[in-house]
């Protein structure tokens, strides 16, 4: 390991660590949360089914009841998400609304993992000085949507396989829903910013969702379950899973929201990504980035590529992101 690299390595785990109040969550099948009984005999062969069908078919996967509901008070918004779970206070969305004259453009952002309500306020208010509206949703399970047992959004990404499948899709059709408001306000030409979770969010809502023309997915992994497994950000849910499930499994498990089952998708729509890495990120490994940008080369998807020297949670750390924020919304601005 190199000396930079071992600094970053340290400066990386020392802002990992300075949340204290991750825990590590029972290990459940979460059968329930994908439309099964829970008493099934064999819950990981349901649920490699479950996934095997959502690939099969992931443009009824990903569908949605039109919401009809919504309600903007100030610049906030709210709306019933259109994939309802258990969870009262999850069931409503919530958005930040940054309106400026922007020749119809206006960009959906998705915070990362645990962003309190702050998060990527900045970025908005950056898009707006490039011309760009913007509308701030709110994950599942975070901020205002968090239920009350939570100090974390421990149940968007957990030892529970059904949960989590259920977060990332409802996140999914929460942003169509969130285009189809932007659409009611005069809104013409759409793009989607992801951060982390929020990337994989992105880079699938772009796949699904023929509005959406440029998508930005600030760290990119072509799993889901590889970055929880080998991520210093996910190591709690590791702790988790280990010993119950292998990658192998949780992968196939897992595949209906790893943006690289979409990546197929993309080919000949005309729509265009900047994929964003970090050299140092210890939490989205440089090597699983590396196959997103050899599978976008390959199948010979239109994209850009912004290269970082720093680490996942020192890119929001100045001076990177000055670079970072500045080379999103440049790219927005001139792409979209």
């Amino acid at each position: 390991m190199s000396v930079l690299a071992r600094f970053f390595y340290h400066w990386e785990n020392w802002l990992s660590r300075r949340d204290t109040n991750k825990r590590t969550r029972p290990f459940e099948w979460g059968l329930e949360f994908v439309g099964a009984n829970s008493s099934s005999t064999d819950p990981k062969q349901y649920l490699i089914e479950y996934a095997q069908h959502a690939l099969a078919n992931s443009d009824e996967y990903h569908s949605y009841k039109a919401v009809v509901d919504y309600r903007l008070e100030g610049n906030h918004l709210k709306y019933p998400s259109p994939l309802p779970g258990p969870y009262i206070k999850d069931n409503t969305v919530h958005a930040r609304f940054f309106p400026v004259p922007s020749e119809g453009r206006a960009v959906l952002v998705l915070p990362q993992w645990n962003a309190d309500v702050q998060g990527h306020i900045s970025l908005c208010r950056l898009l707006n000085r490039f011309g760009i509206s913007a509308l701030r949703m709110s994950l599942p399970y975070h901020d205002f949507r968090m239920p009350e047992e939570l100090v974390r959004a421990d149940y968007m990404l957990s030892a529970n396989l059904g949960r989590t499948l259920h977060a990332i899709r409802q996140a999914i059709v929460d942003c169509r829903a969130a285009i189809d408001w932007l659409e009611a306000q005069g809104y013409r030409k759409f793009g989607i910013l992801g951060t982390s979770i929020g990337s994989g969010v992105a880079l699938i809502s772009l796949a699904h969702e023929p509005r959406l023309k440029l998508g930005v997915m600030n760290h990119v992994s072509p799993y889901f379950a590889d970055v929880v497994w080998s991520g210093i950000s996910t190591r709690q849910v590791r702790k988790g899973l280990e010993g119950h499930i292998t990658l192998d499994d949780l992968r196939q498990i897992w595949m209906p929201i790893s943006p690289k089952a979409y990546f197929k998708k993309l080919v000949g729509t005309g729509k265009t990504s900047l994929l964003v890495h970090a050299l140092y990120d210890y939490s989205f490994l440089p090597c699983l980035s590396q196959q997103v940008l050899q599978d976008y080369k390959e199948l010979g998807l239109i994209h850009s590529v912004l290269t970082l020297r720093c680490g996942h949670y020192t890119s929001g750390e100045f001076p990177f992101n000055i670079k970072l924020g500045y080379g999103m919304c440049r790219y927005i601005s001139k792409n979209l």
